[in-house]
């Protein structure tokens, strides 16, 4: 696609939208930036922007916007349903995700990484492992770092290692990773999706473009997953944790190995993960999957894996006060995501649950606490706050405070805890009730502990 001299809509301007508009000036577009915030509410951030051809239409209608552009490029938190792209599609006007541009305009090998829990940690160590095997590689997308900032610097022989969400996956056109990945599907997201047939359409659909020599990554102990190999393009690989994979990754005999076509090559035993838990094992056995179908030698994937110490705000010790170790899973937003955190917890733990509604079904959460036997405290905080009460209480769960603040959160925890223990944000829902986002959300987390005294 040519966007030079094409007046382009930028709708929605936090990181990926900025990254959107500086990437089409780069290849001679005009953007036209929306939001419905004004432009004073952005302080320094569009600073970037200013002196080019921009235009700067903040705060004003968006649809009254598009008489005179020739496309439309939406940031990840436009939904493929908002009234600006219906009436942008109505006028025969294209309508693109910011992924998509950046994935049209890039160079390098695209490998792509979604799923509901573990995309951060797989992408992450995905990234690592192709810097260690000497790669120039650019770790992007969902992770934080917009993928059109990559597009204005990748080169030909680059490695993209891209995290992709669902809100992203809507907006797709041509997007064609060299190899996807798929971790898992658990229900998240149904306040936008609807449904969650819906949503895992929508996941789907980053193999949607995969060709014969592509690879497509599944999880072999989810089946919703495996019912979706035999309509994949690409050739698949499997990862599981719980059997032996004819073509993929897995643990024999405590070791995790790559087969492929009868060919067996062991990576390390699987203890020497550093970053703990079984979901963490699984994170490993994908990247493994990814690195060896590029041809990642062993070597390097084993070192990698053997000294990877995990991501920030994924169960991040942050502290240890008074006997109690304090650790930050803000980038726990969904029930699947928590439950692996608890299953981690090896001593008495207070967990700071609650946030953000996304219409979710905190059962099976509720369950695993009571049944964890480690759980022996819960504050819970934020919009959800009474569904938790409500949700542990019918679970037979009672030691349940309430908490109006994350600084009354933590104080509260801090009473609960018992030495030898833990304190675990690991709040089950997205933060947009209290933060702007969940790294802000374990940031403040981490700077009300490391005042503790």
């Amino acid at each position: 696609m040519k966007f030079e001299n094409k007046r382009i809509l930028v709708v929605g301007m936090a990181r990926s939208g900025i990254a959107a508009a500086a990437l089409l000036v780069h290849h001679g577009a005009i953007p036209v930036l929306s939001d419905t915030k004004k432009e004073d509410a952005f302080g320094e951030e569009l600073d970037c922007l200013r002196g080019t051809c921009c235009e700067f239409r903040l705060g004003e209608n968006a649809i009254l916007l598009l008489e005179n552009v020739d496309g439309v490029v939406i940031s990840p938190g436009v939904p493929i349903d908002a009234p600006i792209v219906v009436a942008a599609k109505e006028k025969g006007l294209f309508v693109i995700g910011e992924i998509e541009l950046a994935s049209s305009l890039l160079h390098g090998e695209i490998l792509a990484i979604s799923g509901t829990n573990g995309k951060t940690t797989t992408t992450t160590l995905v990234g690592k492992i192709f810097e260690n095997a000497g790669k120039i590689t650019h770790v992007a997308g969902n992770i934080g770092y917009p993928l059109s900032a990559v597009a204005l610097k990748s080169k030909k022989d680059d490695v993209v290692v891209v995290e992709v969400s669902s809100f992203q996956l809507e907006s797709i056109k041509a997007f064609h990773p060299r190899v996807a990945a798929l971790l898992n599907i658990t229900e998240d997201h149904l306040n936008r999706h609807g449904t969650m047939s819906q949503y895992i359409k929508l996941k789907q659909r980053v193999f949607e473009n995969q060709q014969e020599n592509d690879f497509a990554v599944i999880n072999l102990d989810d089946p919703t997953l495996v019912k979706m190999a035999s309509k994949l393009k690409g050739q698949v690989a499997y990862f599981s944790r719980t059997q032996k994979v004819e073509n993929g990754a897995s643990v024999e005999d405590g070791k995790i190995v790559w087969r492929w076509n009868g060919v067996l090559k062991p990576i390390c035993d699987a203890d020497q993960i550093l970053i703990p838990g079984p979901h963490n094992l699984e994170n490993a056995l994908a990247a493994t999957a990814i690195a060896s179908a590029m041809g990642v030698p062993a070597p390097v994937i084993r070192h990698t894996l053997q000294s990877f110490t995990g991501v920030e705000h994924r169960i991040e010790k942050v502290r240890v006060f008074g006997g109690v170790c304090y650790i930050n899973d803000s980038k726990g937003t969904n029930t699947d995501s928590t439950i692996k955190a608890v299953q981690s917890m090896k001593a008495p733990t207070v967990l700071l649950l609650g946030g953000y509604d996304k219409h979710t079904d905190f059962a099976p959460l509720c369950n695993e606490i009571k049944a964890s036997g480690q759980i022996q405290n819960v504050v819970v905080m934020g919009q959800t706050a009474k569904q938790f009460r409500e949700q542990l209480e019918e679970a037979g769960y009672e030691s349940i405070t309430r908490a109006y603040s994350m600084e009354d959160a933590v104080q509260k925890a801090r009473e609960l805890a018992v030495s030898g223990g833990n304190v675990l944000l690991s709040p089950a829902c997205a933060s947009f009730d209290m933060f702007r986002d969940y790294e802000h959300r374990g940031e403040v987390f981490k700077e009300l502990v490391n005042k503790l005294d």
